[in-house]
């Protein structure tokens, strides 16, 4: 048993995905970080507050720090459309360009000119209607 968990998590896919978790949350930290200290005081400035963090109010003694969920949102914003334009458009696009040098494949069967069955290109006899074929070329 410890054998087989032990290949589960040598397995590829495992790693990847924990480097990817562990790549994905340095980013975010790296983009909140942004959020917060580069673009909320400019978007503050634009609205003449310089600090979202800050913005909350109170209802029967409860506090809510609505500044911080804008935080959120504009860090969530950033980090998608940081993924959307630096990762996914990119690799959009080359598939794209992959696809197009890829040479169309050969086909390996043909039809039977008899019965219209599918047959291999080199057969010289329909598996199907036993008709006598041409070899194609």
């Amino acid at each position: 048993m410890i054998q087989e968990f032990k290949k589960f998590i040598l397995r590829g896919n495992v790693v990847d995905l924990a480097v990817a978790v562990v790549v994905g949350a340095a980013f975010g930290a790296v983009v909140n970080g942004l959020v917060k200290d580069m673009i909320t005081p400019l978007l503050g400035a634009l609205g003449g507050q310089p600090d979202f963090s800050r913005l909350a109010f109170t209802i029967n003694g409860s506090r809510f720090m609505y500044g911080e969920f804008l935080n959120a949102i504009v860090s969530f914003l950033l980090v998608a459309s940081a993924l959307f334009f630096l990762v996914v458009q990119p690799l959009n696009h080359l598939q794209t360009r992959m696809a197009r040098r890829k040479t169309p494949e050969e086909p390996t069967d043909r039809k039977c000119p008899e019965c219209l069955s599918e047959i291999p290109k080199a057969a010289t006899r329909c598996k199907f209607c036993t008709s006598k074929v041409q070899p194609a070329k």
